[in-house]
């Protein structure tokens, strides 16, 4: 019983991980900062416990860090 739950919480993990890369590669390319702003409170949604300067802080190269 409790492999059941630590693959759920291993696929949870995966899913969250590829969604907050996702969510820097939209915010490498977006272009105003009300777009910015949309996808940091999303990466917070999806990650609550990740801050906007975790989430800047390990974006790819090329992302402005305003």
């Amino acid at each position: 019983m409790g492999a059941f739950t630590k693959r759920w919480l291993i696929r949870k993990r995966r899913t969250r991980k590829l969604k907050i890369n996702l969510l820097r590669r939209r915010y490498a390319a977006a272009r105003t900062d009300a777009e910015r702003t949309a996808i940091i409170k999303k990466a917070q949604q999806v990650s609550p416990q990740i801050t906007a300067e975790q989430f800047l802080a390990s974006s790819p190269a090329g992302v402005k860090k305003d």
